[in-house]
């Protein structure tokens, strides 16, 4: 080294790869690069074409996206729902944001060889990321090492398509801070959480955005002019992409083929069957996932399909399936990890539309006949059962007919609000237990249903639920050539119409009622249809024959000696006689009622105290309504009893009214108004027609 010459290091920082070329003084150094030693790879299968909708899913995904450090999101569904289209249209949609590459796997979860092993996957990645094939070490721990080792830092895309466990998926997550995992499974996999996975489980898509879809499919114009025909064809195919994927094909095939012959040739006993096109079948993709389910979710899946309605609780499942609720809630918690039903509240559970039929043809295939009709009349019998416990709750004193009402019976409901708030829930499905009692040509249970039901009918008022009930229930009472359970349920009917202001109608089911009736020596149940009949002729306008009615009603109660009925009857007599003017033995009977009430019937005693405020009312006694009205209002709200509830806010409007605040009845009305449309009731176009009429005062404008 020359004198005034810089010294020559022979040191080299940093990681090098290749050859390293030392050199002393050089004028100028060209290098040609022959490339990346590390390939990026783009292994994502192209973006889906006929997206549509999912806006839920891809917020989700979009702002998960946003959080710092790596994203595992777990997106769950039944088979054929579209979780890999959401999945890559998403990755697609945010591509530049992982410029270190995309890697992709079916995991072959149903796959006929079994699901992939994560020693496999790790091989395929490896190599995809520039690891020569020699160099791939053998096991599964050495592999992820070096996966790790490999992806480090790296701002990459992971689809993990079609995963069948937690535990196959764990090996296969990046190490870097920038990687971006999208898992999907039929099942919730929810082990993942414990890896920081953030879950989306999807629903079907709406009718509209169905119709949007086969629009996307077939061609905006194809649809045009069969707007509800389209809509009935996405009602068909239940919201699932691949059955509307199915359709739209086929549709495409034929351009002359008419919505409305694929709307016929699905709506046959056979639907899923008809969803197939080529390799494409709606029944395979739900095949696979049932028959990998253990032998009790096989029975649970099927015998729960033969529940009336698509919505049931753990309890009537275990009578479905005839074993302990707590085995069975296993078998649907199960069920619900592998999205074949939903879990839409707690242990409450739904079948999607076309997972339905797909399991009562597996019941169809596997179970005999006399199999399942025991399978249903267990469940109908199940909710005839719980029926009878709530009605002895909200109806304690009250005379029954039926067999089940005079058995030993633990108490089914611990209170009035609790025996309501079932009954409101399972209401529907109530309905459908009847229907299918009916269906099956069991007569003993349809009739005692509409026995069962009659407490809540008087808290809720369902109109159509009970006419058509009775429509059910009074021929098989005669059937069973029942006598008494035939007048009964004529006695209910007549109530109900009365109710509907058909008093012709109802007058009609009330002597009907009383010829039977008259055949037998059963004062009782003659007491109860004179009094339903007496309701009759009295919205006809016939007072004097309705207060006769009632007075012998009231005799016979207290031969027999049901106090209880005596102060029904009395309580009947005062709101006939308000309705005579004579308001002084008005009040005076409803008193007497309430008292008598007070001890025995605390729903009766609120409905007694509603009717002594209304005729304050009418008396000009205002200052006295108010005692009564807020006790009434109190006890139905304690008791859950929307129907009393709306009973006493119509009267405390009046009282408002009355008072000259227009505002306050408005309020109080508006609120019965809405009680009394939801049952059908008749008072709620009388409400209406207030409301329209009653302008509110200047100044609430203000």
């Amino acid at each position: 080294m020359g004198t005034g010459e810089r010294p020559v290091r022979n040191d080299l920082s940093g990681i090098v790869r290749g050859a390293v070329v030392q050199s002393g003084s050089i004028g100028q150094v060209t290098i040609n690069s022959p490339g990346p030693d590390v390939p990026i790879p783009s292994q994502l299968p192209p973006p889906p074409r006929s997206f549509t909708s999912r806006d839920r899913e891809l917020s989700l995904l979009r702002q998960w996206s946003d959080d710092e450090g790596p994203l595992v999101a777990v997106i769950s569904g039944p088979g054929g729902v579209g979780k890999t289209t959401i999945a890559l249209r998403w990755l697609h949609d945010a591509r530049d944001s992982f410029f270190d590459g995309q890697l992709y796997v079916d995991l072959g979860a149903f796959a006929p060889s079994g699901p992939i092993e994560p020693e496999q996957v790790l091989e395929w990645f490896l190599l995809a990321l520039g690891v020569r094939p020699g160099n791939v070490p053998f096991g599964l721990a050495p592999r992820q090492a070096l996966y790790r080792t490999m992806t480090a830092g790296r701002a990459m895309a992971v689809l993990l398509d079609n995963a069948f466990s937690a535990a196959q998926v764990r090996p296969l997550l990046p190490a870097s801070g920038d990687s971006t995992v999208v898992v999907t499974s039929r099942w919730r996999l929810a082990g993942l959480s414990l890896d920081g996975g953030r879950f989306i489980e999807v629903d079907p898509l709406s009718v509209d955005d169905s119709v949007e879809l086969l629009g996307n499919i077939v061609g905006r114009g194809r649809l045009a002019g069969e707007d509800d025909q389209a809509a009935e064809l996405a009602r068909l195919c239940g919201g699932m992409p691949i059955a509307l994927s199915v359709v739209g094909a086929r549709l495409s095939a034929h351009p002359r083929r008419s919505v409305s012959r694929e709307i016929g040739n699905l709506r046959n006993d056979d639907r899923l069957a008809t969803l197939t096109l080529d390799e494409s079948s709606v029944e395979a993709i739900f095949d696979v996932s049932y028959t990998d389910l253990p032998i009790p979710e096989q029975r649970a899946y099927r015998m729960c399909s033969l529940h009336p309605g698509t919505v049931f609780g753990v309890e009537v499942a275990a009578a479905a399936v005839g074993g302990l609720a707590d085995d069975v809630g296993d078998s649907l918690d199960a069920l619900v990890d592998r999205n074949l039903i939903k879990e839409i509240s707690d242990q409450r559970f739904r079948y999607h539309d076309l997972l339905l039929l797909h399991a009562r043809r597996q019941a169809e295939w596997a179970d005999s006949e006399p199999d399942r009709q025991a399978v249903v009349r267990r469940v109908v019998e199940w909710y005839l059962n719980r029926a009878v416990d709530a009605d002895l709750v909200l109806r304690a004193t009250r005379r029954r007919v039926g067999q089940r009402f005079h058995e030993d019976r633990e108490p089914g409901f611990a209170s009035h609000r609790e025996a309501l708030e079932w009954l409101t829930d399972e209401r529907h499905n109530i309905l459908l237990a009847v229907r299918s009692a009916d269906e099956h040509g069991w007569d003993g249970l349809t009739w005692e249903f509409c026995e069962a039901m009659w407490g809540f009918f008087l808290h809720a008022r369902n109109y159509g639920d009970w006419l058509e009930m009775h429509a059910m229930g009074i021929p098989a009472a005669h059937r069973e050539r029942d006598v008494v359970a035939e007048a009964c349920l004529r006695a209910q009917l007549c109530f109900a119409l009365t109710g509907l202001r058909r008093y012709d109608d109802a007058i009609h089911e009330g002597h009907a009622a009383l010829r039977l009736i008259e055949r037998t020596d059963d004062e009782s149940t003659r007491a109860m249809v004179l009094g339903e009949l007496a309701g009759a002729v009295q919205g006809n306008g016939d007072l004097a024959g309705a207060l006769a009615y009632l007075k012998q009603v009231k005799e016979i109660r207290a031969v027999i000696g049901t106090e209880r009925a005596v102060a029904l009857a009395q309580r009947r007599i005062g709101e006939v006689l308000a309705e005579l003017g004579r308001h002084d033995e008005a009040i005076k009977a409803l008193r007497e009622a309430a008292e008598t009430m007070s001890s025995l019937d605390r729903a009766l005693r609120a409905r007694t105290l509603t009717s002594l405020a209304s005729v304050y009312l009418r008396a000009g006694r205002g200052s006295d309504a108010l005692p009564p009205l807020t006790e009434a209002l109190g006890v139905a709200r304690e008791l859950g009893s929307t129907r009393y509830e709306a009973e006493a806010l119509l009267v405390l409007g009046d009282f408002a009214w009355q008072r000259g605040d227009v505002d306050e009845a408005r309020e109080h009305w508006a609120v019965a108004h809405q009680a009394y449309s939801a049952s059908g009731d008749p008072k709620a176009a009388e409400l209406a027609d207030r409301l329209t009429r009653t302008p509110p005062s200047r100044s609430s404008d203000s």
